[in-house]
């Protein structure tokens, strides 16, 4: 049974961690808090996952290299200006920023994590973080992450975060979460950032293997409007001050820990696509059946990143033919003869089932619009009322094995244009 517990607190919920964020003017027309800094009291071994795409931030190759030997104590962000495509003086601008939060916090530079976030493109007077950094520091709190929370975001229209405390090796161990990220998120990440705090001790090398089995199933399973950002980073930082046994292999410690990864990146992950840009409802695509675990999430996401799909969710149009026309051009073999489809909602019988016989016993909460190969006559009035519910889940059923896999997105609307058409402007 699982022993993890959601408590408040953010990043600042394990020991030994403190944050704060301020609006330092990285973006004139900015009027929230536009800079973060996170700090650990002690090193930490840390572990790091970043954007695939060939153009990648200065912040982005700056933090690959700090992290490059699997230590990390803080980490610094602006918000307002990606520092992406500036050159050898975007290098030297985020170079700067490490710097200035390494001379205030008394560490070494090589231990600070960069992050940025905003226009592609533009430089940012990076004086206006070294001129701030002592304020930035002398607000470290445990309260801090409510500040900091705010800095991240750019067109996210709430701040998001979790803790969580579990247990390992007869220890209490804590781990905390922030993330901004609302558009430009696809298969990968997104514009996305995400710091990742624990007091659990943990080697680097187990930290790396966690991180990358987590993102998977979790963040690398969103997709709000099928760009992969220039920006994407996630950073877990492990201070082990919580006093357990270091971890440094596979086993029950590892497992407890990775499950517990799991629980919080999958809730940051549904509350990323829920924000989506303009976006009206989250919308969770489980696949079961499938012959493997892969398959099973590779058919979820093309139903989630599909276009003509994101729109039928916004029209609350229960037009399953999109859904299997997205399945169809999929690398994914299936049979759609041995297919089913069925749409759930958030007020409705949507949380999970171990096979599509179960649908059967919630007639009123949940419709089928395909079964095995044939189209079902249901009731379009309450399939489209499932379908305007804030969340809603389309449940696939296909006949290739037992694995099942989860994908998360939004609907498209007319907003999500009218956000991106004057983003820079």
């Amino acid at each position: 049974m699982s022993n993890i517990k959601f408590i408040d607190g953010g990043v600042c919920a394990p020991q030994g961690f403190t944050a704060n964020g301020m609006r330092v003017g990285i973006k004139a027309s900015r009027k929230i808090n536009d800079t973060a800094l996170v700090y650990s009291e002690v090193p930490c071994n840390a572990a790091g996952v970043f954007t695939k795409n060939r153009v990648k931030s200065e912040s982005v190759k700056i933090t690959q290299k700090h992290l490059a030997d699997g230590k990390a104590q803080a980490a610094i962000e602006i918000s307002g200006n990606a520092n992406t495509c500036t050159g050898p003086q975007g290098a030297e601008n985020a170079l700067r920023m490490a710097k200035a939060a390494a001379g205030a916090l008394g560490i070494k530079t090589e231990d600070v994590m960069v992050y940025s976030t905003g226009v592609i493109g533009a430089q940012f007077d990076v004086t206006k973080v070294e001129n701030n950094i002592e304020t930035l520091k002398a607000g470290l709190s445990k309260k801090g992450h409510e500040e900091a929370r705010v800095a991240i975001m750019t067109t996210d229209t709430h701040y998001k975060e979790c803790a969580v405390e579990f247990t390992v090796g007869g220890k209490v161990c804590r781990m905390g979460t922030m993330c901004k990220g609302s558009g430009m998120i696809h298969i990968n990440m997104g514009t996305m950032l995400s710091f990742i705090t624990t007091d659990c001790a943990i080697s680097s090398a187990m930290l790396d293997k966690a991180l990358h089995s987590s993102i998977e199933g979790t963040y690398n399973c969103v997709s709000v409007d099928g760009d992969t950002s220039t920006n994407d980073t996630l950073i877990i930082m492990a201070n082990g001050m919580a006093g357990n046994t270091e971890i440094t292999g596979p086993g029950a410690d590892y497992d407890a820990f990775l499950e517990a990864l799991n629980k919080m990146n999958t809730i940051m992950a549904k509350k990323i696509a829920a924000d989506g840009e303009g976006a009206t409802r989250l919308v969770e695509c489980n696949v079961h059946g499938a012959a493997t675990v892969e398959a099973a999430r590779a058919l979820a996401k093309e139903i989630i990143c599909s276009s003509l799909v994101k729109a039928a969710m916004f029209g609350a149009d229960a037009n399953f033919g999109r859904f299997l026309c997205a399945m169809g051009y999929s690398p994914i073999e299936f049979d759609p003869e041995k297919t089913s489809i069925w749409f759930t909602s958030k007020s409705g019988a949507n949380r999970y089932f171990e096979n599509y016989d179960d649908f059967e016993v919630h007639g009123e909460n949940v419709v089928q619009v395909y079964k095995d190969g044939v189209p079902m006559n249901f009731d379009e009035e309450l399939a489209k009322k499932i379908m305007s519910e804030q969340a809603v889940e389309i449940l696939v059923q296909c006949g290739e094995g037992n694995a099942s896999g989860t994908a998360w997105g939004c609907d498209l609307t007319y907003d999500y244009v009218k956000i991106n058409g004057d983003y820079r402007t």
